[in-house]
């Protein structure tokens, strides 16, 4: 089916309300995206990304009126700032299906494949770790998630237990299985990435070694693994809570930080009596590999 596309362009104060404004119109989805060229940083944890000049778009099916949409809106918004309001037919299309042509076989580290569906690889002394996009926050085809994929199919993960730390789509949690690790321990702040991690884990077999939560209903303890691809303000920041769960001896891989970054990151976590390997890079990202003392 085909939908009708509304956008406009308001300020960072204004675009939240646009948002709900939009959804209680009845927008099936509404997303933000820069209206100029403004650099990004990282947000706080519990936040959402907003520009000064942001732009609110909203999906909303073909039986509503494009006309009667803008209407409401600019007369409940009267005295804020909206601009360059657009409305188009957006033509449905196999969102998945395109995907698929720029989702091609990878593989990491001489043993691990992730492959899409149909185009799995069977090689001796590999792994194969089957993965779709359609629900996937991570499929490896970002550096971040690369430098890690990597580190796991370097290491021997044979009986250890891994704790996967905003595990997205739950890749680096079902690698570390595949890579035949004991159990995995996915955990993430947004549901919608447990439910992408727990698809992913019946896909490939491992759903029996496999526990998912949010971190309020995440009960700490210390494992031999613990990965954590996400920015470097998070990991600055609940660098505490990260390396408890690292048992002694056990081993620590942060990922998701720019080369700059690298420093202060490794600092935060020197600071705990971690010990910090030199930063392993990959265009303008790193991985940084730590041990906790045994």
């Amino acid at each position: 089916m085909a939908w009708h596309q509304l956008s406009v362009v308001t300020d960072e104060t204004t675009a939240p309300e646009i948002s709900d404004f939009f959804s209680e119109l009845g927008a099936v989805s509404v997303t933000y995206s820069d209206a100029e060229d403004e650099p990004v940083y990282e947000p706080a944890i519990d936040q959402t990304k907003v520009w000064s000049r942001t732009r609110v778009t909203a999906l909303f099916e073909l039986d509503s009126d494009p006309d009667i949409v803008q209407a409401l809106l600019f007369n409940q918004f009267i005295g804020h700032p909206l601009q360059e309001w657009s409305a188009e037919v957006l033509q449905d299309q196999a969102w998945e299906r395109a995907w698929m042509e720029y989702f091609q076989p990878m593989k990491f580290g001489g043993k691990l494949w992730i492959c899409p569906t149909g185009q799995e690889r069977a090689e001796p002394d590999t792994v194969c770790m089957t993965l779709d996009p359609g629900l996937a926050f991570g499929t490896g085809t970002h550096p971040t998630t690369a430098l890690c994929l990597e580190w796991l199919a370097g290491q021997d993960s044979s009986g250890k237990v891994l704790i996967d730390f905003g595990c997205g789509s739950g890749i680096l949690a079902v690698a570390g299985l595949l890579m035949g690790a004991e159990y995995a321990h996915a955990i993430d702040i947004d549901p919608q990435a447990l439910t992408a991690s727990r698809y992913n884990a019946e896909k490939n077999g491992v759903q029996d070694r496999i526990s998912y939560y949010l971190p309020e209903q995440f009960s700490a303890f210390a494992a031999d693994v613990v990965l954590a691809n996400i920015l470097a303000k998070p990991l600055i920041e609940l660098a505490p809570v990260i390396a408890e769960l690292v048992k002694p001896g056990g081993q620590l891989v942060l990922s998701g930080i720019l080369s700059e970054q690298a420093a202060m990151v490794a600092d935060a976590y020197r600071a705990l009596g971690l010990s910090v390997a030199e930063p392993v890079s990959r265009e303008d990202w790193c991985r940084l590999d730590l041990c906790k003392p045994g």
